[in-house]
């Protein structure tokens, strides 16, 4: 395996992890305990932060890439097609959250 292969291997797996934890924890980025006038922690916020971690999860991608040393130029569409996937990546979470049936 190349370490080009193990770095995109990586990022898929942080991707799916990141976009998944706004779901599964009351907790903001799983470490700040929520204010007590935000409690218990709504869809609105729970966008928000998995608005934030799509960010974060391109950060690293994007200093992946540079130490691979190809920076590659990107468009809107790469975007587009980044955060669509990120929502898709999400969808567990917010199946777990919002659509399961609680006893």
């Amino acid at each position: 395996m190349s370490s080009s292969s193990g770095a995109i291997w990586f990022l898929i797996v942080l991707a799916l992890l990141a976009a998944n934890l706004p779901f599964f924890t009351e907790r903001l980025l799983a470490v700040l305990p929520l204010p007590t006038a935000l409690a218990p922690k709504n869809l609105g916020l729970r966008l928000l932060e998995l608005l934030l971690l799509y960010f974060l999860v391109g950060g690293i991608g994007l200093g992946l890439e540079q130490r691979a040393g190809r920076m590659a130029e990107q468009g809107w569409e790469f975007y587009a097609v980044t955060a669509t996937l990120f929502l898709t990546l999400a969808f567990p979470g917010f199946v777990w959250r919002y659509l399961r049936r609680r006893p």
